[in-house]
């Protein structure tokens, strides 16, 4: 069930216990030379669109919320953002609406990584206000990890950006947005024995021309494997969700 394509007496007569909603979010910022700007909101939308389709009865799939917390990707241009503490609130107000309409399951589903701290934050915060709520919420790359990096042919098997995932699914679902003769590798310079801790720089400070990973290695049938892993993994985990049971007021 799409959101957007229902009236609100029909959204009225969902289950409200029976009924996971989706909110995928996601950026428009820079992805190097060789992917457009909005390649976040159209490999989530892709992911998302495939869970509900697989789910239509018990999924409510919001339209995805296209703008994110980006200002990390600011110095090389072609990047709207949202700072910090208002994308936390973007993200509280999109569910509160339906936590206070009854809804009492819900996925933020993620599809850029700057996005990953606030979602966290703000789902903290809503169950404070929605105690007796099941809030979740990842990245899809995160639920589907294991089987992303056994599809990676690169030497980096987890998501970068404008990377080797990011790349062989546009070349899937988008292949006329893709300029191919402007994909260049640009590898993660940070050394091995810093692996773990967390390092605050902008994307100018870690990477040459904007992406992170081996886009050289990608290719539009390893795109269409991650997006076909991705949906059956998010499915797996929507299912799950829709199988907890609620705490009692």
């Amino acid at each position: 069930m799409r959101f957007q394509d229902l009236t609100a007496p029909a959204i009225r007569k969902l289950s409200r216990d029976g009924t996971l909603v989706i909110a995928p979010i996601a950026a428009c910022e820079q992805h190097a030379r060789h992917l457009p700007v909005f390649t976040d909101t159209l490999l989530v939308t892709a992911v998302a669109e495939g869970v509900e389709q697989a789910l239509a009865d018990q999924v409510l799939l919001l339209p995805t919320l296209w703008l994110g917390a980006s200002d990390h990707h600011l110095p090389f241009g072609g990047t709207l953002t949202a700072s910090l503490p208002t994308y936390e609130l973007m993200l509280m107000e999109l569910l509160r609406p339906l936590l206070n309409d009854g809804f009492c399951r819900m996925m933020l589903l993620n599809g850029h990584g700057g996005n990953i701290d606030p979602l966290h934050v703000a789902l903290r915060r809503l169950s404070n206000e929605f105690p007796n709520a099941i809030l979740t919420g990842a990245a899809y790359w995160e639920l589907a990890e294991t089987e992303i990096g056994a599809l990676c042919r690169g030497p980096r098997k987890v998501m970068g950006h404008a990377c080797e995932i990011e790349t062989s699914m546009m070349m899937h679902l988008r292949p006329d947005l893709v300029l191919s003769d402007e994909i260049v590798d640009d590898p993660d310079t940070t050394p091995s024995s810093l692996t773990g801790l967390f390092w605050s720089r902008d994307f100018f400070q870690k990477t040459e021309h904007g992406a992170v990973g081996f886009p050289e290695q990608a290719n539009a049938e390893t795109g269409r494997k991650i997006l076909v892993a991705s949906i059956e993994k998010v499915v797996q985990t929507s299912r799950d969700v829709l199988r907890l049971p609620l705490i009692s007021a």
